[in-house]
């Protein structure tokens, strides 16, 4: 029997001899993951937000023994009843809830600190499709919980080890609807965000929020900037996504056109809690979610020296622009957590992930699309380039982003302890899989914590090579397993 099956394109590979079974309740350092429906345990039920809610309710009185917790979800059709079910089960724990409704996971990362809370929840499923949702966690920073902490949580979830309160110490419950606002004054307030700049360019954009809080939020930003010509697509936040709400080239086709049809400057996109940011250039084409990050550092380290950081399987195109102004780059494993540590680690002025993620500490440590658009926009208006411009000054490199999925109980460790000995002669980093540079190209392999699959980025100035780099690893994988 071959080992694998027959490959139809590059993207995934598969290799199980039985079918693939779609895993739909996932608990990460990204939070708690789950399709909406289906058997208690294998989706996200009532059930399974109860426990892990009143797990986190926990951790949160245990450790800080901080009685306020804030929350906010996206649009999504779902958030609503979610939301309730989370509100009620801190309430129930005697946790005083602020509740912000409809916001960004930007948004609430910064109203928890400013509550002086214990922690908060954001209640999205991020790019994940509208059967999805999720319950990200944070601490009393704004920030995600850290690894450790997320184990301890899912432990105590499982085994039930929470109280809840008598009926005198029960929680109290009030919302307040103006963070977005807050949100933005802060980001306005930050002195590498030029308004003046911005009005006198007098931009034509194009945005698309896909149908949730990124069509509150951005409409908003974007007219204090002092941007008049904004055309919207798809900013009714009702959670009827109207295309895959990924920010990616193949499901922006509508955007990328109407750029066109408008003669917009630029196009603005992002996932359904705005946390993403990707921008459709002035001719049409796609300025690249690897490029986000890379323009925004571009434009900061003009104005302030300092370091960078970006994950493994981010662009290499971000050390460059850093070493160009005799600054350092580090990387950071995947994950935004992680990216976080190693900013702080590093005292990073700018980092974030190759998704189309920005974090700018100035403002705070979390993933910021909104922060995003403002200093993008500023850079634009002062270079007086258009975003094609922009985007031609900086090199070019292509990313093969490819999975393999494996038989169940496959050594995923070991796989990845032998290709570390196969390519030893040349650099490897392991703080997060496997990531061998060769001269100006790399590959990266991480496995899945939750299923059978090694996720292989690879990364050259040619397309071709880059595609040929994860087709080698990919074979090397192949005869680890002969």
């Amino acid at each position: 029997m071959p080992i694998f099956n027959s490959v139809k394109n590059l993207n995934s590979v598969y290799l199980p001899s039985k079918k693939s079974i779609e895993m739909t309740l996932i608990t990460s350092i990204s939070g708690i993951r789950g399709t909406i429906g289906g058997l208690v345990g294998q989706g996200l039920t009532p059930d399974d937000i109860v426990k892990f809610t009143a797990a986190y309710g926990n951790w949160v009185l245990s450790n800080k023994q901080n009685r306020k917790i804030i929350i906010g979800r996206d649009a999504r059709i779902s958030g609503e009843i979610v939301s309730g079910i989370v509100t009620n089960t801190l309430l129930a724990m005697g946790i005083d809830v602020v509740d912000l409704g409809l916001s960004t996971t930007p948004t609430v990362e910064i109203a928890v600190p400013a509550e002086h809370a214990g922690g908060g929840i954001i209640i999205t499923a991020s790019h994940n499709p509208k059967q999805w949702n999720a319950l990200k966690l944070l601490n009393h920073k704004g920030e995600f919980i850290s690894d450790e902490v997320g184990k301890e949580i899912l432990l105590n979830a499982d085994n039930a080890v929470y109280e809840y309160a008598q009926v005198e110490e029960l929680g109290t419950y009030s919302q307040d609807d103006s963070y977005i606002q807050k949100h933005i004054d802060l980001i306005l307030a930050l002195p590498l965000v030029d308004i003046d700049a911005i009005k006198k360019a007098d931009f034509s954009v194009v945005i698309d929020c896909v149908n949730s809080t990124g069509g509150i939020s951005i409409p908003q930003l974007l007219k204090a900037l002092g941007v008049e010509k904004v055309h919207e697509l798809y900013c009714t936040p009702d959670g009827k996504f109207p295309h895959n709400p990924e920010p990616l080239p193949e499901n922006l086709s509508l955007l990328a056109s109407e750029v066109k049809i408008k003669n917009a400057d630029l196009g603005i996109v992002v996932d359904p809690d705005v946390d993403r940011l990707a921008f459709v250039k002035d001719d049409g084409e796609f300025f690249g979610e690897e490029y986000t990050l890379v323009a925004i550092a571009d434009y900061i380290l003009q104005n302030n020296k300092g370091t960078t950081v970006s994950n493994l399987s981010s662009t290499r195109a971000l050390k460059d622009v850093t070493e160009k102004y005799g600054c350092s780059y580090f990387p950071a494993a995947v994950g935004e957590v992680n990216v976080v540590k190693k900013m702080k680690d590093e005292k990073a002025i700018i980092g974030g992930e190759g998704n189309g993620g920005v974090i700018f500490p100035e403002l705070h440590y979390g993933r910021d699309a909104l922060v995003g658009i403002a200093l993008f926009l500023t850079y634009l208006a002062k270079t007086g380039k258009s975003a094609s411009q922009l985007r031609a000054q900086y090199p070019n490199y292509y990313i093969s982003k490819n999975k393999i999925e494996l038989k169940e109980n496959t050594d995923l460790d070991f796989i990845l302890s032998e290709i570390q000995k196969k390519y030893k002669n040349y650099p490897v980093t392991t703080i997060d899989g496997v990531k061998i540079e060769f001269d100006n190209d790399w590959v990266h392999l991480r496995r899945s914590n939750t299923e059978p699959i090694i996720r292989i980025y690879s990364e050259s100035k040619s397309q071709t090579t880059s595609e040929n780099l994860a087709r080698k690893l990919m074979s090397d994988i192949k005869e680890l397993l002969q």
